[in-house]
């Protein structure tokens, strides 16, 4: 089951948080308003409507006569306030239907048991109602107008600042340690951002320094055992001819090309490695030096072209690739040249899904069935050399074929511009394959 993730700014989230709290808010302080001012005017109908039957009430009972519309025993009467009245109550009666003004009635009991009403409605106080209702709007709307403009601009500064975050991170991520996220963060203001930067900061801090000293060990115990092991090596030449002469001289090798690896390793890991660049036909130099390798290896030149790189390093990073290819895959083992890109593919069982995962690490070689042998350096210092190269090496696995293998495929992503100052390399475009 796939799960759509809708992705926005932490400003909109943040000025859309303000804006509703600010229309719930606007809309319930309008309704008390609304409900008060309209309690208000009702009430002070009645009391205009009271006085008018009082005055009318003495009219009546001094000269006989109804004025301002005032009736006797009016049919009209709602039943409520005749009930009222016929228990000798002076009362009033809103006959509101929600459409209208509401009709305010008044009735008074007067002599030979007869009722006086008098009715009418009052626009004119209604009229203010709706100014008032037109007010609240303007204001609720200018509320939350205002609640957006001050949520984009509080959340951009904060979005602001986590994106520089975020960016510094992704340069120290890329090897640049001289980057700080609290310097890149920076501002005035000191808050949640600035303790999270200076937290990821020490963080940084600590992993480096502990990086840096296992570099270091590893580094001094390899150029240790540089010394005893070539003289070992020289020594086994010396041996007289015989399978125990070759079987040590074999080991000797292995040994010194263990010791050669952990060191270029150990360069590559302290970003030190600068490329020697050189403008070189693409197309040529891989079919040069993959012949040299091995000539049964398929080449396929689909589209050639010129780049600026470090021919050792490139050589090192294709003969890596291929080894990798011959020694836990399959054959046959295809060459394709496409531009700038160059795959590396053999047909076997595939990358285990480990390195897929989390890219190639020293001394760890995967599943049994396609790392049995090895050390797990040549990928990782393929990686490291693409790294100075400025290029990207990724690494994924070919659609199963019809005999059941999938085969392991390499690409190599040369940039079209020089390696940074780091070494690392810049962001490129990757087509879909």
């Amino acid at each position: 089951m796939v799960r759509l993730a809708l992705r926005t700014g932490l400003r909109w989230k943040l000025s859309a948080a303000i804006a509703l709290v600010g229309a719930l808010v606007a809309i319930a302080l309008s309704l008390v308003v609304h409900n008060a001012a309209r309690g208000s005017m009702l009430d002070n109908s009645r009391d205009v409507q009271t006085e008018r039957l009082n005055f009318t009430q003495k009219i009546y009972e001094t000269t006989h006569q109804l004025r301002f519309g005032a009736k006797l025993d009016d049919p009209a009467l709602p039943k409520a306030l005749r009930d009222e009245v016929a228990k000798g109550k002076r009362a009033t009666y809103l006959e509101d239907t929600g459409q209208t003004t509401p009709k305010v009635w008044a009735a008074a009991p007067v002599a030979g048991g007869r009722v006086l009403s008098i009715q009418g409605y009052f626009p004119d106080r209604f009229a203010v109602l709706d100014d008032l209702d037109q007010a609240l709007l303007i204001g609720s709307t200018a509320v939350v107008v205002g609640g957006c403009a001050l949520g984009v601009l509080i959340g951009g500064r904060l979005s602001k600042r986590l994106r520089k975050a975020a960016a510094a991170a992704g340069k120290l991520a890329d090897g640049d340690t001289s980057v700080r996220i609290r310097d890149e963060v920076g501002g005035r203001i000191r808050d949640e951002t600035d303790d999270l930067a200076w937290a990821v900061d020490a963080m940084s801090d600590a992993l480096q320094k502990r990086i840096e000293a296992e570099r270091r060990v590893t580094a001094d115990i390899a150029h240790e055992l540089r010394t005893p092991v070539t003289g070992l090596l020289t020594a086994a030449e010396l041996l007289p001819p015989g399978r125990p002469s070759e079987l040590v001289r074999d080991r000797a090798q292995a040994m010194r090309t263990l010791v050669e690896d952990v060191l270029e390793v150990a360069r590559l890991d302290g970003y030190a490695e600068r490329a020697e660049l050189q403008d070189v036909a693409l197309g040529e130099f891989v079919t040069r030096r993959v012949r040299a390798l091995n000539p049964d290896i398929k080449i396929d030149i689909l589209r050639d072209a010129e780049v600026s790189t470090d021919p050792r390093r490139l050589e090192r990073i294709l003969g890596n690739l291929i080894a990798n290819a011959a020694r836990h895959g399959k054959p046959p083992i295809e060459v394709t040249v496409e531009g700038r890109v160059v795959r590396v593919r053999d047909h076997g069982t595939g990358f285990p899904e480990a390195l897929l995962r989390e890219g190639p690490s020293r001394f760890r070689t995967g599943s049994s069935d396609r790392a049995g042998r090895g050390h797990g350096l040549g990928l990782t210092i393929a990686a490291g050399q693409a790294r100075v190269l400025g290029a990207r090496l990724t690494f994924r696995n070919a659609d199963k074929l019809t005999d059941g293998s999938t085969g392991a495929v390499s690409v190599l992503w040369l940039p079209e511009n020089a390696p940074t100052s780091t070494g690392s390399f810049p962001v490129i475009q990757l087509p879909d394959r």
